[in-house]
């Protein structure tokens, strides 16, 4: 069996089925790790696919000072702030009475979908997920950041001090903040025993 650092010299001498076999072995974490960020599937996936390409493509900036996964939880973490942060910057109002034009000049009714989830398919299970999702969408970044690492992808301190570029004590910090803040929410919807 090939180790994971043989897989990242391989990669770095061109071995694309290298590359593919660390892509393999991470690809549900990395994935996981960009649903908890962009709160949906498709963007998670959109993400992991960028994540992944951009760490093929910056591959020589990996150092092994820590291990190839550390190293792919930042590149993904970067990836995802970076599209948060960019969607933020773009927010547009739209009109949602205002007829749409089309290229030929008439106007057409715009028409959305009812994305609300029907009674037969809503578990008790789902709606706490995407209540937990909603609470994490409100945090700061950084307190966001740090409480995906460690209590959804089970990171230890020193590899989300690492991913994050931080002291572990900042990550205590943040995490601290973050889990205080999450529970309080969760006690306004006595959802705690």
């Amino acid at each position: 069996m090939t180790t994971e650092e043989q897989l990242v010299k391989k990669s770095l001498q061109g071995d694309t089925a290298a590359f593919e076999e660390l892509v393999a072995q991470y690809q549900s974490k990395v994935y996981a790790l960009a649903y908890r960020y962009m709160g949906n599937e498709e963007d998670a996936y959109d993400m992991s696919q960028e994540a992944f390409i951009k760490a093929f493509r910056s591959l020589r900036s990996f150092k092994g000072d820590s291990s190839f996964g550390t190293w792919m939880y930042r590149v993904t973490t970067n990836v995802c702030l970076d599209e948060l942060r960019r969607r933020k910057r773009r927010v547009a109002t739209l009109s949602l009475d205002e007829p749409l034009a089309t290229k030929e000049g008439d106007e057409v009714e715009k028409e959305l979908p009812d994305t609300s989830p029907t009674a037969d398919i809503v578990y008790e299970q789902k709606e706490f997920s995407q209540y937990i999702q909603s609470i994490l969408d409100q945090m700061k970044p950084e307190h966001k950041s740090a409480i995906i690492l460690r209590d959804i992808m089970e990171l230890s301190y020193e590899e989300i001090a690492e991913v994050l570029n931080c002291s572990m004590g900042t990550v205590k910090s943040r995490l601290s903040r973050a889990r205080e803040a999450l529970r309080k929410k969760l006690a306004e919807k006595e959802l705690l025993p």
